[in-house]
């Protein structure tokens, strides 16, 4: 009897054990905070006790590698707690408590410590190092009650893949030392750890080939330490790529699930780079009103009929050009009237569904509301969607493509807004060749690949605008879109009069702000920034080679591009318009939409 007992035990501390695989890595997870809080404890010690500027980075770069272990679960489950912890060290505009929020955490103490330490700034290094103690004391308490399940596991392992690609390897989270590579590898060791907890059961089919792609990715990281210099194209689909599809087909032999939400990087996606990784329909504010071929359709009519303007003279389409990716080629657009300008760029409407915010000073969060803002702005098409709806009414051809469109064939506001925005959502399907490269299905050209490793490297392109949507939508969870503060110059070189997003929010860090547009099609976009004062690529990379409005002399406190100049060479400025050509989709270069 005691034998049956004793095998029946047994028998439910294997079943338990089998499901208690999230519970383990919980454990590691909270191991990991407490050896971060030991190695911030161990930072303030040495600030305190006036220890040497060497020791003094070394014990911050090892608690910021310390937090690298965390950060894929802490990023996952506590994205607020994580971004008090490791965001980035700019102020944040609260919109609904109209509040401005200062920045804390481990990038803003990097400025304090790197390049170099002034101990004149003591004082104020040991407070925002007491707040970040203060903070990790808030992980620890919000992570105990924090209920892993090994989906959600799985997810977050291959969100710290992308993780790396888009913030790790590009130096958006290390931004003065650049310790980029070194924390990098400290992610690919988190997640093997977490990966050989789901691998004691029973074997998996391809764990060997996971396994041994973090291991060369770990190699590769150790031999290859200058950031500059670092080959990323390789990295990425050589390495990360492979891991994320790796993670994802173990996943499936081991029979989790996969999430069940809707994102906008899709839960299915094996890469960053899969053809349709990223939905446009989770970047809508109605989900319910899912895009359709028919709704693409009457989109497209309506938005080459001036129907909707006041004085049914203009179109959409007169000032969003096909064949310049939906620009139109000019400094400003002409006003209505046809006498005076608009006080901006035209932008483009191509791939800008997969943003959380639209117009330069990002005054609507959705593709509906922008086209009504068109609509009835006076300058643009003085139109009203109420009377359009009246007029189409009359026309059978549109009454029939109503009925096709929508369920109940109503010809209203609502139904008219949703079809434009279901044509431009439509707009928003990568077909370039840096796709093509990055799904190994073509070649780049060495200064083209030479231009990606700038891009994402040493010419700090991607930590504004992000891999690979190459706009501000910021990863991995490409949930908000952000604004930057560049210091654009007016055609009379002085700083441009335009306040950006201040005139929305009325917020002094919001001065001078425009939303980070997507780079993508930029060979057919010219003239650019906000007032269309560059009219070429070259122009565009001096400005920034030179540091913005810093760098030209501008009295700018809230510029939020780095002042410092790039020290790029002719060489690499070409190289990195190479890479930029390598973005146009194939649609336009074949002249079709």
């Amino acid at each position: 009897m005691k034998k049956i007992y004793c095998l029946l035990f047994l028998m439910v501390f294997v079943a338990c054990q089998k499901k208690s695989k999230h519970q383990e890595v919980n454990k590691m997870f909270q191991s990991d905070i407490t050896l971060l809080v030991e190695k911030v404890a161990k930072l303030k010690y040495s600030v305190q006790a006036d220890s040497t500027q060497a020791q003094i980075q070394r014990q911050f770069l090892e608690a910021h590698q310390s937090y690298k272990k965390v950060e894929m679960i802490s990023a996952y489950y506590l994205p607020e707690v994580s971004k008090s912890i490791n965001g980035p060290a700019i102020p944040e505009f609260e919109e609904n408590d109209k509040v401005t929020v200062r920045p804390e955490g481990f990038q803003v103490i990097e400025e304090f410590v790197f390049p170099e330490y002034k101990k004149e700034s003591k004082k104020e290094l040991l407070q925002e190092l007491g707040v970040l103690a203060a903070n990790l004391i808030r992980l620890e308490k919000v992570s105990n009650s924090t209920e892993l399940t090994d989906a959600h596991v799985f997810d977050a392992m291959r969100l710290e893949v992308y993780r790396i690609i888009t913030l790790g390897i590009t130096g958006f989270d290390s931004p003065v030392v650049l310790n980029s590579l070194p924390e990098a590898t400290v992610s690919l060791e988190t997640i093997e750890k977490y990966y050989r907890v789901y691998l004691g059961d029973k074997a998996v089919a391809n764990s060997k080939e996971v396994l041994y792609i973090v291991e060369k990715g770990k190699k590769y990281l150790k031999t290859n330490t200058n950031f500059n210099a670092f080959d990323r194209s390789y990295f990425i689909k050589e390495i990360l790529n492979p891991l994320s599809k790796g993670l994802f087909k173990t996943q499936t032999e081991l029979g989790i699930p996969f999430m069940k939400e809707q994102r906008g990087l899709k839960v299915t996606a094996q890469t960053l780079f899969d053809k349709d990784a990223f939905d446009a329909e989770a970047f809508s504010g109605f989900p319910d009103y899912k895009t359709t071929p028919e709704k693409i359709a009457l989109g497209k009519k309506l938005f080459n009929d001036p129907v909707l303007s006041g004085n049914n003279t203009r179109s959409c389409a007169s000032c969003h050009h096909v064949s310049k990716a939906f620009t139109d080629g000019q400094e400003r657009a002409a006003a209505l009237d046809g006498k005076s300008m608009l006080q901006r760029n035209t932008p483009t409407l191509s791939n800008i569904a997969f943003q959380r915010a639209f117009f330069a000073d990002s005054r609507v969060s959705y593709l509906e509301d922008q086209a009504i803002a068109v609509i009835r702005n006076e300058n643009e098409m003085h139109g009203s969607l109420e009377k359009s709806a009246l007029a189409i009414q009359k026309n059978s051809d549109y009454v029939r493509d109503f009925e096709k469109a929508f369920a109940k064939g109503e010809i209203n506001e609502f139904a008219i807004k949703n079809a434009l925005a279901s044509y431009i959502r439509s707009l928003s399907q990568y077909d370039s060749k840096f796709d093509a490269y990055m799904q190994n299905k073509t070649k780049f050209t060495a200064d083209e690949k030479a231009g990606f490793n700038l891009f994402a490297g040493k010419a700090k392109c991607a930590t504004c605008h992000f891999i690979p949507l190459t706009n501000g939508t910021v990863p991995p969870g490409f949930d908000r879109s952000e604004s930057e503060i560049l210091g654009v110059p007016n055609q009379k070189k002085k700083l441009d009069g335009d306040l950006g997003k201040f005139v929305i929010t009325q917020a002094a860090i919001h001065k001078y702000s425009f939303k980070t547009p997507t780079i993508r099609n930029i060979e057919l976009t010219a003239p650019y920034m906000h007032n269309g004062v560059y009219k070429t690529l070259e122009e565009v990379v001096d400005f920034y080679d030179q540091g913005g409005g810093l760098g030209l002399g501008f009295d700018l406190p809230n510029q939020t591009l780095p002042e410092d100049k790039l020290n790029l060479s002719e060489k690499e400025k070409q190289q990195l318009i190479a890479f930029m050509r390598t973005l146009t989709d194939n649609r336009y270069l074949e002249g079709r939409e």
